[in-house]
């Protein structure tokens, strides 16, 4: 229980690494990915979990062990958002920025493919923001978190429009 099989510093560097790994492997598969609580993503979760272990502990079960690993990720976590925090061009890279799917009632269809957003979820999320047709849409936005952001025509940016959870 107390007995490390590897270097305590190996904890370390093995968890800075698949932090990384995975920090840059979910930021490639898109905003839907982040952004959606469905399913299958959940079950993605568990299984990418499960696959870096033995990555991260080099078959070590030991308390100690999974303690360091433990702390190695949040501390990864910890310094990556005050970086981010510091500095806006990293944030931008690690969380992407907000983009207009919809302005004045038009899609915006290359966006929509390269965010894997289909008609049904656009649809959905302006439901949700209390648009019935696409002409009433002023803007819509997908923010950085995967939620869209919904400006509806005749309303003022600071009092209007509403976040729709998809």
């Amino acid at each position: 229980m107390w007995n490390l099989s590897v270097p305590w510093w190996e904890f370390i560097l093995r968890g800075v690494v698949v932090y990384a790994f995975l920090l840059v492997f979910l930021r490639l598969t898109g905003k839907r990915q982040t952004g959606q609580s469905a399913p299958f993503d959940l079950v993605l979760l568990l299984i990418l979990s499960n696959a870096v272990q033995n990555s991260m502990n080099a078959g070590d079960n030991s308390l100690i062990g999974g303690l360091i690993s433990a702390a190695t990720l949040i501390a990864c976590h910890m310094v990556l958002a005050r970086l981010t925090f510091r500095f806006p061009r990293l944030e931008q890279l690690v969380d992407g920025r907000p983009q207009t799917l919809v302005q004045d009632g038009k899609v915006d269809r290359l966006l929509m493919q390269r965010e894997l957003l289909s008609t049904e979820d656009l649809a959905a999320a302006l439901r949700a923001g209390g648009c019935l047709h696409l002409h009433e849409v002023e803007r819509a936005t997908i923010e950085t978190n995967g939620q869209i952001t919904v400006v509806l025509r005749g309303r003022d940016s600071a009092g209007g429009g509403s976040t729709a959870d998809r």
